[in-house]
């Protein structure tokens, strides 16, 4: 989340008369992340979150990604609903961008990971992938293997002045890492970026899953892995095995892993990590000046990255 694109009072003013939820009483941008804008929004009617869409959304995709918010949703997962204008349709233009309204989720995302916050996201991952599963649309991973070596190559120039030697070992294991990228494995609709700032708890309960516009349709436990890379790492950058254990022991006994799952867990989680530390060091180098955005270090996820390439099999992750 972050915010790209200032909306002016009347704009606000003028989108809103196309919806029943009342008059705006307040409305803020959202600083964290880094891929669209976003607000929050209160009004007469409620609270709910304003995007409105930048950077590597293709508007294409926007479609795909609402439906899914909706079907999961109905399904029973705690992920915001789109909010349908008068005309039916949840997808509009503000400020010369795509835009739309969820609801409002309650709930805080965990500043301090614990244990008990890992098993609740394992169960709820495995819900969403069961719940996404009759879900028919296709969407490719639009930052899947096939993109990297292009984030890579648009990164080199910069890399080495963001740490020296870095454009040889990213390099390097990328191609280590496409030379043993798994297939066979089950493949089904994926949220690809759960991060601690998109699930909500209340206390040790979990109350939602936000910000779906990664999702794709990809390998399923690809999603295990970056919420490995994302969850079980302490601030030493030393690999937390009581969380991972308790976030795949709750994700087997809702959806239970293969045997081909568990052995690729290494080389997904090292997928996972060259993947994150690939947008951020081009987002490092490339973020405009005055962007209301917090830029990430990609450097973190070098580090979990060498870490998964010393990792000899799914033991290194609790199994």
């Amino acid at each position: 989340m972050a915010v790209y694109t200032e909306v002016t009072d009347d704009a606000l003013v003028s989108f809103l008369a196309d919806y029943d939820i009342g008059t705006a009483v307040a409305f803020r941008g959202i600083a964290e992340g880094v891929e669209n804008s976003n607000y929050t929004l209160r009004t007469t009617g409620g609270d709910y979150i304003l995007t409105l869409y930048e950077k590597r959304v293709d508007p294409v995709d926007l479609p795909w990604f609402l439906g899914l918010m909706t079907h999961l949703a109905k399904a029973g997962i705690n992920c915001p609903l789109p909010v349908p204008a008068r005309d039916g349709q949840a997808l509009r233009m503000l400020a010369g961008k795509h835009a739309a309204m969820t609801t409002f989720l309650p709930g805080v995302w965990p500043r301090r990971v614990r244990p008990a916050h890992c098993a609740p996201l394992g169960a709820a991952l495995a819900g969403l992938h069961l719940a996404a599963a009759d879900y028919t649309p296709v969407r490719l991973n639009a930052l899947g293997p096939t993109s990297w070596g292009q984030l890579l190559a648009g990164s080199l120039p910069g890399a080495d002045a963001v740490s020296p030697g870095l454009g040889v070992e990213l390099q390097t294991a990328h191609d280590r890492i496409l030379a043993a990228w798994p297939t066979g494995l089950p493949v089904g609709h994926i949220h690809a970026d759960l991060f601690q700032d998109n699930v909500f708890f209340l206390g040790d309960t979990l109350s939602g899953i936000i910000d779906f516009f990664f999702a794709c349709t990809d390998i399923v436990a690809y999603d295990l892995a970056i919420c490995l890379n994302a969850w079980c790492f302490e601030t030493d950058f030393s690999f937390n095995v009581t969380k991972a254990r308790a976030m795949l022991a709750a994700y087997d006994a809702v959806r239970p892993l293969s045997a081909a799952e568990r052995a690729a867990l290494p080389v997904l989680c090292q997928g996972s990590a060259l993947r994150f530390a690939l947008t951020r060091l081009f987002d490092w180098i490339n973020t405009p000046s005055g962007a209301m955005v917090t830029r990430k270090d990609p450097m973190e996820y070098v580090r979990k990255l060498r870490f998964h390439l010393n990792a000899r099999d799914e033991h290194a992750y609790g199994l």
